[in-house]
């Protein structure tokens, strides 16, 4: 009977580090070494990437050579790229060539090479990250919603990952700044890339370092992928699984916050324009979303009032926000709970010029 996916994967994962570590401690280096300059290689979208293979491996006690021609190897190139071609892609095929080897030193060099470069992604490339938890929202799939603590501590004292350190370089020689995160910033797995807190109320400067935060934590999402691709058995990997749950939860419940703020502007932008007598001439609207299907934020476009001499009225919006509305309901496209953030978008649009009198005054 073959055995379930799931129990294959965690097998193999096992059998692969109990491998690896049963190599003498100079090997493991050398690969760890070689691994993060072909996951480096591998992350930031090189032509090609070199590596170099151990000259010995250890299998069942005894050791192998590996020969000597074949030590060194490169995988892609800058013509394959112009065609299209996947360095990631490319990668996974070349070892999967290589662990195949009639030479059983190679082939093993191969597999190792394979583990060390996914495991070095997961456990040295990213930060570490809080232990959290998240609740399932009703309807959803993803957990996003952190959970409070009861216990949870309001004063100054603060845990090395609960605080960011700075030091000016005038300041120099005279210690650190110790700059606790707020308690909403705490809840979340990396607190540095949190930029909403809980009622939506933004935590950084400006919406671009929003903006800069979320393509921080789809890269590190990224990076995730990334070395599942290449060795699908490290989702096995205890630490793959806690920092994917903290990173996921983070991203989704961040990237809906940015959504909604960026609906705030455009309703606030449309009040300006409207008392200032600017849409007269039409009203095309972009309402950004968050696809947690993709995660990444997209824009939803429809048109309010076709181009022309048309005085804006409010009624106009809510027409075809309710028109849009109806379409959104039925989009399969999208997941379910991106459906649902992007109908509460444009409720709070419809909301917002339902009552004419109840209209924001000009920011």
């Amino acid at each position: 009977m073959n055995p379930h996916p799931e129990q294959y994967l965690h097998e193999t994962y096992r059998q692969t580090r109990a491998m690896f570590e049963a190599q003498p401690a100079i090997v493991q280096r050398f690969l760890e070494a070689q691994a993060n300059q072909f996951a480096a290689g591998l992350i930031e979208g090189s032509s090609h990437v070199h590596f170099m293979l151990p000259d010995r491996v250890v299998v069942d006690g005894a050791s192998l050579e590996v020969p000597g021609n074949a030590r060194r190897q490169t995988v892609g190139s800058l013509r394959e790229r112009l065609l299209g071609g996947d360095l990631r892609v490319s990668a996974r095929q070349h070892l999967a060539d290589l662990e195949v080897s009639s030479d059983r030193g190679l082939a093993v060099a191969a597999s190792l090479m394979r583990f060390a470069c996914a495991f070095q992604m997961v456990h040295a490339m990213l930060p570490e990250g809080r232990r959290v938890a998240y609740a399932v929202l009703e309807g959803e799939e993803i957990p996003s919603e952190p959970v409070r603590d009861e216990l949870e501590p309001e004063s100054a004292i603060t845990a090395v990952n609960d605080a960011v350190v700075e030091e000016a370089r005038a300041e120099e020689g005279r210690g650190q700044l110790i700059v606790p995160f707020v308690p909403a910033a705490r809840r979340f797995f990396l607190p540095q890339w949190v930029a909403f807190d809980d009622q939506g109320g933004l935590l950084v400067n400006t919406i671009e370092e929003a903006e800069a935060h979320l393509a921080s934590m789809q890269r590190y999402l990224f990076i995730l992928h990334a070395a599942v691709a290449l060795a699908p058995y490290v989702v096995a990997d205890e630490e793959y699984g806690r920092k994917r749950y903290g990173m996921l939860g983070q991203l989704v419940n961040q990237g809906r916050a940015l959504a909604r703020y960026h609906t705030d502007q455009v309703i606030a932008t449309i009040h300006r324009r409207a008392a200032a007598g600017e849409l007269n001439r039409g009203l095309s609207l972009t309402l950004p979303f968050f696809d947690d299907q993709h995660l990444e934020m997209r824009r939803f476009n429809f048109v309010v009032i076709p181009a022309g001499r048309i005085m804006f009225v409010p009624a106009f919006v809510v027409r075809a926000v309710g028109e849009e509305q109806g379409k959104v309901a039925q989009d399969t496209r999208l997941s379910p709970s991106t459906r649902k953030y992007l109908l509460l978008s444009l409720a709070a649009l419809e909301a917002a010029f339902d009552n004419p009198s109840s209209r924001r005054p000009a920011a």
